[in-house]
């Protein structure tokens, strides 16, 4: 993105809004600073995919007003991060190009290559600092597993990982039953 050779000086939240899309990678902002990681692929996509869906129907039998989004823009106090998937009060403003954390109720990380240090370490901390309640992380290698974090005193408490050849059932922000090998292969 020859925009970013550009610019002179911290970014701002207006700044990254002002960026032209790109589909072949994505911006975040983090303390002035741009964030880039490649768009995501094949494996990551489909795991993406199929979560999204697991996660859409368990809310609906559940009856939670929510809505999962894929991609979306949320700002944090630090500035602005894009979750794989984010699970939003169904009462936040849906014309909005970006979405404030308190409207957040959980955020997923599929772990790649090029983000998995930012999954594991810079993200959570962010996340948690803008109180969105849960943090889910999927691993796709070696085997398919699901981390889960739930917010208290500032910070995630790690769950048990949830692992591949086996019925995860997690309870919060809804239930929903899941084994995490579904999310990887072709059918």
């Amino acid at each position: 993105m020859s925009v970013a050779h550009q610019h002179s000086g911290p970014w701002t939240l207006d700044d990254v809004l002002a960026l032209p899309e790109d589909t072949s990678q994505r911006v975040e902002l983090v303390g002035g600073a741009l964030m880039m990681s490649p768009a995501p692929g094949q494996p990551h996509q489909r795991a993406s995919y199929r979560l999204h869906v697991l996660l859409e129907r368990a809310a609906e039998a559940a009856d939670a007003p929510v809505e999962v989004l894929e991609g979306i823009n949320v700002i944090v106090p630090d500035g602005l991060l894009i979750p794989d998937l984010a699970v939003v009060d169904e009462a936040a403003d849906p014309d909005r190009v970006t979405i404030n954390a308190h409207d957040v109720l959980m955020v997923v990380e599929i772990a790649s290559p090029s983000t998995r240090i930012a999954d594991r370490k810079l993200k959570p901390s962010l996340y948690a600092a803008a109180g969105i309640p849960h943090y889910w992380r999927v691993e796709l290698e070696p085997a398919p597993r699901v981390l889960t974090g739930r917010l208290r005193n500032g910070s995630y408490v790690d769950e048990p990982p949830r692992l591949a050849g086996a019925v995860a059932r997690i309870e919060q922000p809804f239930p929903v039953e899941f084994d995490p090998a579904v999310l990887v292969g072709r059918r």
